[in-house]
């Protein structure tokens, strides 16, 4: 079994050989440090178990710097000065133990022990609480053969290591793939960090995903783990890739296929064992040839490709989507509802250009609407015209600056010409504005022109 690394932080040298030695002794492998600069380089090299901290070093105040150690993993503080006051502060300051020197043997080995102890159960409550939410987390419903063939390629490839590319519109079902792969895959026991690419700033994304280094930016007053290490041994999914800068999306490529990569403003690579899976609702091919993504990052991803077919490809699954959704709402078990024949006709027949988180949603609003009734009728449900209906008539903007607008009235007042031209399509929508779909939604949201 591997031994715990513990890293002694403590100036005086005679007592930081005597710790390190006790501890080897007893079967940790120990690592010396007799400055805060020391242990800064020690800390950027290899992670530790544990960290043995002095208060009083060389070049800094320990707990000042205790919060920053105390984020990466357990530390207990040494001090020759004990008090009430200095305890309280070591504790709130993030302080696994509190040792008064003269210290005990006896007594290091057991607060030792008794904090990797505790580490041990966080880590493996937070293993069991994820797996947990996994068990309760939407999974694909359906068993039509669209929806048969996605889970037949996830069985496929969800036990090799390969990178997988998600492909489909937006509230297709993509994340539930992704974490379909994970589970079904040899990195089941690991974590599973989703990312968002819209979502993230894009002068921040670079420090999100890989981390930084103490001082590689303004702000940067301590060194931070990515992303990647979060999902250590685990999955990551990057969702909406396509919506990545190219500086990063030449850093990812050099992940995929060296498995390497470099803290913002380090000088060290370091190993990234993860597996990638991506998803996009944008035609990754023709961006690739339009120059606004790699070409190499796209044939990269391109090697295992999972279609999420839209809802209206599958509308033989609707029944049983209303179903599930009816048995995971609490309003709906607690009023034991249904849904009339004819508003299941009526779903069937729609189009659902916003798949199927516009049918959750809309089922969700028509069990609240229903109120005690136990059937909800078809006049619940809100379905708007066909995409077919779309019009190509040339949208007219010309009075949109008649009363000196602010910007953000000029983007409402855009945009909901956009949605009733085009009758709510919010795919047409966003092509019409030249943004992503999720972005789109992102907007609508903002203004407050839900349907």
């Amino acid at each position: 079994m591997k031994r715990r690394r513990i890293l002694v932080v403590e100036d005086d040298a005679i007592l930081n050989t005597l710790l390190c030695g006790q501890l080897d002794r007893i079967g940790y492998d120990t690592r010396s440090a007799k400055r805060w600069s020391e242990a800064e380089a020690a800390l950027a090299e290899e992670p530790v178990s544990l960290v043995l901290l002095d208060v009083n070093l060389p070049d800094a105040d320990g707990l000042e710097i205790l919060p920053q150690m105390s984020a990466q993993q357990p530390v207990i503080v040494l001090t020759a000065y004990g008090s009430v006051q200095n305890a309280v502060r070591a504790m709130k300051n993030g302080a696994a133990e509190y040792l008064v020197k003269p210290i005990n043997i006896e007594e290091l080995e057991v607060a030792v022990e008794r904090v990797l102890e505790m580490a041990t159960l966080k880590r493996e409550h937070s293993f069991i609480k994820s797996r947990l939410d996994a068990q309760h987390s939407p999974s694909m419903v359906g068993s039509s053969q669209a929806i048969e063939q996605v889970r037949r390629l996830i069985a496929a490839v969800a036990p090799s290591d390969m990178t997988v590319l998600v492909q489909g519109e937006s509230g297709a079902g993509k994340e539930l793939v992704a974490s379909a792969l994970h589970q079904q895959s040899n990195r089941t026991k690991h974590n599973y960090v989703a990312v968002d690419c819209c979502t993230l700033q894009k002068h921040l994304f670079e420090s999100e995903l890989f981390g930084h280094e103490k001082g590689a930016f303004t702000g940067a007053d301590r060194q931070k783990k990515g992303l990647i290490e979060g999902a250590e041994d685990g999955t990551m999914f990057l969702d909406e890739i396509g919506e990545i800068e190219p500086a990063i999306q030449a850093k990812l490529l050099r992940v995929l296929e060296t498995a390497r990569y470099r803290r913002l403003g380090g000088t060290r690579d370091l190993a990234a064992n993860v597996r990638i899976v991506a998803a996009t609702n944008r035609d990754l091919g023709a961006m690739a040839k339009e120059g606004t993504f790699r070409a190499d990052l796209f044939y990269r991803l391109n090697a295992f490709v999972i279609h999420v077919p839209p809802l209206r490809e599958r509308k033989e699954d609707i029944p049983d989507l209303l179903n599930h959704f009816l048995r995971n709402n609490d309003f709906s078990r607690r009023f034991d509802k249904t849904i009339h024949p004819d508003a299941i006709a009526a779903l069937t027949a729609y189009d659902w250009p916003g798949n199927i988180r516009e049918l959750r949603n809309m089922v969700e609003r028509a069990i609240i609407l229903s109120g005690d009734a136990p059937v909800i009728g078809p006049e619940m449900f809100a379905l708007r015209p066909a995409p077919s209906a779309i019009t190509a008539e040339p949208l007219d903007v010309g009075d949109l600056l008649d009363d000196e607008p602010t910007l953000d009235e000029i983007k409402k007042r855009y945009l909901t010409r956009l949605l009733q031209k085009y009758s709510g399509h919010r795919l047409k929508v966003a092509q019409a504005l030249g943004i992503s779909e999720r972005n789109t939604y992102r907007l609508i949201a903002r203004f407050g022109l839900e349907s």
